[in-house]
């Protein structure tokens, strides 16, 4: 694998781009709204990538006028050979056209399952990207409370600190002496970016070139696997084969997403998000949603939670979008989304629950029926 590939001078002026990435929860996105409120990305489009059924963390991100494409398709480095590419591709021939206002600037949300080698490779690598972009750095959030299992668990996570520019450390004030801990592992794992608190200025979070200098031997490594990755994925394709990019997450990881048509019982929903949390919270990687409650149907309330912590919600003053139904998207690890299903259809009122394993769930709905 060679250098970094430099910019031909004969070239428009490239378009700085930054990586946002960090696990599920860890405050990607409340970061992000607090970006784009900074006159310095103005005029920024916002790709947005998520890993589940139902799309919500576009809804989410409050300052996006027209600049704001999603990748749905499933998690960004699984697709990164096909979305993404054609995504930054299509959105440079729009804007060299005059077809979508000029922009200045590109960020990324990854979704929180990100490897971000793939990406990575595909940004500063790709013969055609790495002239028109710019790739400042990688800005990863970490989860003070949740990162030390976090890394434990996830690969994912660790690649996402290793190959960071800037670490943003949130919930500090949730962690107490932990935090310090954590930091200790977060700098033996990338020695060279500097740690900002939640409240950074987001213009100090932009600027600079991304570059291997500082980080791990692994992080170069890791590069040129994805290099072999894309020779064979390329290779195949001359050939007239299809390839696609393998689930790089464990089995165990599933997202789904709950809903209801009908407003949600208060009591109900409060009841249901308490016995998730408390019996199943080290499985319950990541919690989202907006419920419309029965008592105040017309004003959504948008539900964060990881693992045990679920955050106070807040209610929207009016729904984003025309899709007013309840929709609660999860990430979860060894925890059947069918037992998850069934146990918010009997707090709903509708239980659907048959067969041998049906007595079990009523006489426990804390038990995973079959395990």
């Amino acid at each position: 694998m060679t250098e970094l590939s430099k910019p031909d001078p004969r070239a428009p002026e490239p378009i700085p781009l930054t990586v946002l990435t960090g696990f599920l929860g860890a405050g990607k996105t409340t970061l992000l709204n607090r970006m784009l409120r900074d006159p310095a990305l103005t005029d920024t489009v916002v790709i947005v990538n998520e890993f589940g059924e139902i799309g919500l963390d576009h809804l989410l991100i409050e300052t996006i006028d027209e600049g704001m494409v999603l990748l749905g398709a499933g998690c960004l480095c699984c697709t990164v050979r096909g979305d993404l590419i054609a995504t930054l591709e299509d959105l440079l021939r729009k804007r060299d056209n005059g077809r979508i206002q000029p922009f200045r600037r590109v960020v990324i949300e990854t979704t929180g399952l990100a490897d971000p080698a793939p990406i990575l490779h595909a940004l500063i690598y790709h013969p055609y990207l790495v002239i028109r972009y710019r790739l400042q750095g990688v800005v990863t959030v970490v989860d003070a409370v949740n990162g030390a299992s976090t890394l434990d668990a996830h690969a994912e996570a660790v690649r996402q600190v290793a190959v960071a520019d800037q670490i943003v450390v949130t919930k500090r004030d949730l962690a107490g002496e932990d935090g310090d801990a954590l930091e200790t592992r977060l700098r033996a794992l990338n020695p060279s970016a500097p740690f900002r608190d939640a409240s950074v200025p987001p213009s100090e979070l932009l600027g600079g070139l991304f570059g291997l200098d500082g980080k791990s031997d692994d992080v170069r490594a890791w590069l040129g696997a994805e290099a072999e990755r894309a020779e064979h994925h390329d290779h195949g394709h001359h050939h007239g084969h299809h390839h696609h990019d393998v689930n790089r997450h464990d089995a165990a990881i599933r997202a789904f997403s709950l809903t209801s048509d009908a407003p949600v019982p208060r009591a109900a929903f409060e009841m249901f998000l308490d016995l998730l949390r408390s019996s199943h919270g080290p499985n319950l990687l990541r919690l989202k949603g907006l419920v419309a409650l029965a008592d105040a149907p017309e004003r959504p309330l948008v539900v964060h939670g990881v693992q045990h912590v679920i955050h106070a919600p807040v209610h929207l003053a009016a729904w984003p979008d025309a899709d007013h139904r309840s929709r609660l998207v999860l990430i979860v690890r060894d925890l059947d989304p069918a037992f998850v299903t069934r146990l918010w259809d009997a707090f709903l009122g509708r239980p659907r629950v048959d067969g041998p394993d049906a007595a079990a769930l009523t006489h426990n709905p804390l038990a995973i029926p079959g395990s």
